[in-house]
């Protein structure tokens, strides 16, 4: 068993929705779930982003109360299980985490509704710990639209992505949509991430990256993780073995990303295949990676060392 870091840049585990109700307020240990603690291999030095997923009908000072209720079942949870996680903001704090033995907890939110068209709640958002937002997610909302649309960014959106990099919290193109990114090209000025997005030449599905997305992504040193869906690994979401996951990283790896790529398992919020449907699973992708002929250095950057420099360099 791999005895190495892994950084998942996303999961739906904290809150509950369609794919995750189980009626069990902790979310983070519920055997129930696809990701719990208990069912991390003790072997690996974790580290996990755990998204707040707000959905799109949620809006206004609705979501505002959905954010906070989750954030306090977060840190509730930081605290009931402190001998096994740890609440993290950036690579120092996570690297301190793993060498506690513990797994590495840091907070997001996915679907930029949490702001409710305020540009003063992403201050005080980073200051709550949020390390990066999903601008979108399917639908509109008050920053633009996902796969749904073909609406790009609003007023307010481009106005919020220079705001999120003067609070230092990470803007996540994951969800996005083709005009959404043009728009985005043209404002950010610091590296960003798609959290939990594949290749669009591999699989078509439009919450995958064009070759062109993913080339301007290298360019910016952007951070890309790969998402276990079926439906966004195979067109018939019929998957089979990892050898579709493979397709999307030898994708990325021809345009560039050797990098920029990392892990995005999008646990507890999407179909998973039943080669990568538990935490034990996704750890044995390094032996997997070493077994298709990927060196140890390739590997390793896909675990955690891409993710890990990327969050060195973009968070204090």
């Amino acid at each position: 068993m791999y005895q190495g870091g892994l950084i998942d840049l996303h999961c739906d585990t904290l809150t509950d929705w369609k794919y995750t109700t189980t009626g069990n307020p902790d979310t983070l240990d519920d055997p129930s779930r696809v990701l719990s603690l208990r069912s991390i291999p003790k072997c690996v030095k974790w580290a996990q982003f755990y998204a707040i997923f707000i959905p799109d009908e949620v809006r206004g000072d609705d979501a505002i109360d959905y954010f906070e209720k989750n954030r306090a079942n977060f840190e509730r949870q930081m605290k009931l299980f402190g001998d096994r996680v740890a609440p993290c903001v950036n690579a120092e704090t996570i690297r301190t985490a793993w060498d506690a033995g513990k797994t590495a907890a840091i907070l997001a939110i996915e679907n930029g509704s949490a702001l409710a068209g305020r540009l003063d709640r992403v201050s005080l958002l980073a200051r709550q710990g949020v390390r990066y937002i999903t601008l979108v997610w399917n639908g509109e909302n008050e920053l633009g639209s996902g796969h749904t649309t073909d609406h790009g960014l609003s007023d307010f959106g481009k106005a919020v992505v220079p705001e999120m990099e003067k609070e230092g919290i990470l803007v996540d193109v994951s969800h996005l949509n083709d005009p959404g990114f043009e728009d985005l090209f043209k404002v950010a000025k610091k590296p960003f991430m798609a959290t939990h997005s594949n290749a669009r030449a591999i699989c078509s599905h439009k919450r995958n990256l064009t070759d062109d997305m993913i080339r301007e992504m290298v360019k910016r040193g952007c951070l890309i993780g790969l998402n276990y869906f079926v439906k966004f690994l195979e067109d018939n979401g019929n998957v089979e073995s990892l050898d579709q996951l493979m397709k999307h990283v030898e994708h990325f790896f021809k345009l560039g990303a050797e990098k920029n790529l990392a892990l995005g398992s999008d646990f507890d919020g999407a179909v998973l295949p039943e080669c990568l449907n538990s935490p034990e699973k996704a750890a044995g992708l390094y032996d997997y990676f070493i077994a298709r002929g990927l060196t140890k250095e390739q590997a390793e950057g896909i675990m955690f060392r891409n993710a890990e420099r990327f969050l060195a360099e973009n968070l204090s």
